[in-house]
């Protein structure tokens, strides 16, 4: 059993780094600042190898979300089992699932979203992996768990 739990633990922290990563490639920050010109690093100035890699980070997320809802429902661990830093995270995994989730339905074909909600869309997405990032650093730093 613990060893499952540090096996999901390693998951997470990968694929976190790569959606984070390949998110982060979305943007063409990585050819704005020359960080691309470093030998090794060119693909992540390429949006279409960055987007199918943020992709296929996502379905592992999503994937590793259900694995673990399902494990936490037969095994009836309980929601008071969870601690506050926990709910946050789950909170906020769950709104990028929701506005990621958008964000593909948006790109598909006949389908049109207006301006302002692509913009408020994009920046809901931004803010919540920023939260997500800075809520996993402090409880990393802090030694927090996801249960008691």
């Amino acid at each position: 059993m613990k060893t499952t739990g540090k096996l999901r633990g390693y998951i997470y922290a990968v694929t976190l780094f790569f959606i984070t990563l390949s998110g982060f490639g979305q943007m063409p920050i990585f050819k704005r600042y020359y960080i691309a010109d470093i030998p090794g690093l060119g693909w992540l100035a390429q949006f279409y190898v960055t987007h199918i890699i943020h992709y296929i980070a996502a379905t592992v997320l999503i994937a590793l979300v259900i694995y673990v809802l399902f494990d936490f429902i037969f095994n009836r661990s309980g929601l008071n089992t969870i601690t506050g830093s926990g709910y946050f995270k789950i909170v906020i995994i769950a709104g990028l699932i929701v506005s990621g989730g958008l964000m593909v339905i948006k790109n598909l074909p006949n389908i049109y979203f207006g301006h302002t909600a692509i913009i408020v869309l994009d920046l809901v997405h931004l803010s919540l992996c920023m939260m997500l990032l800075c809520i996993s650093l402090y409880t990393r730093i802090r030694k927090k768990r996801w249960v008691s």
